[in-house]
């Protein structure tokens, strides 16, 4: 009986072993994606951008604005208040709605991010889109202190990170 308990144990410890192994293997492979993931993002320019869906653009800006030293939560895909980033640095908390658009992006993107600004208690809020604004978000952003970074700031933005590198 003792051999057969004993073989069953080592059996077990193999299946065991196997199961760690495995697990491990996986681990160190989704690591390797999410790293090729990043650099993919870091090395995206304008144009891939324009490509992007609503999800990748906030994690092109989450990679990039780390890069640059910020704390960064990215808020859930609903009900997220108006925001879908948090950048913390220098003990300011700014309040970040993203929108990668094919058209002008209007007023609806500032009103969000006015309301996060309080609702997430930052400092200052900020729309960042790889499009315009019209000139109403313009005029709203103003009397609301957010700050638009458009195309142009964009495309900046991107250039100062890839010297960053």
């Amino acid at each position: 009986m003792w051999p057969f308990i004993v073989g069953g144990a080592a059996v077990a410890v193999a299946i065991a072993k196997s199961v760690v192994d495995r697990w491990k293997e996986e681990e160190k492979e989704e690591k390797k994606k999410e790293e090729e993931e990043k650099k993919r993002l870091l090395d995206s320019g304008i144009l891939e951008v324009d490509e992007m869906t609503g999800k990748e653009f906030e994690r092109f800006l989450d990679v990039h604005f780390r890069n640059f030293g910020y704390g960064v939560t990215l808020t859930q895909d609903s009900q997220d208040y108006g925001a879908d980033l948090i950048l913390y640095k220098d003990g300011s908390t700014t309040v970040v709605q993203a929108k990668r658009s094919k058209n002008p992006v209007g007023i609806k993107a500032v009103q969000e991010v006015a309301g996060a600004v309080r609702h997430y208690q930052g400092n200052k809020g900020r729309v960042i889109t790889n499009n315009r604004f019209t000139e109403n978000a313009y005029n709203l952003a103003e009397s609301n202190d957010i700050e638009l970074w458009d195309r142009k700031r964009l495309i900046e933005f991107i250039l100062t990170a890839k010297k960053c590198k």
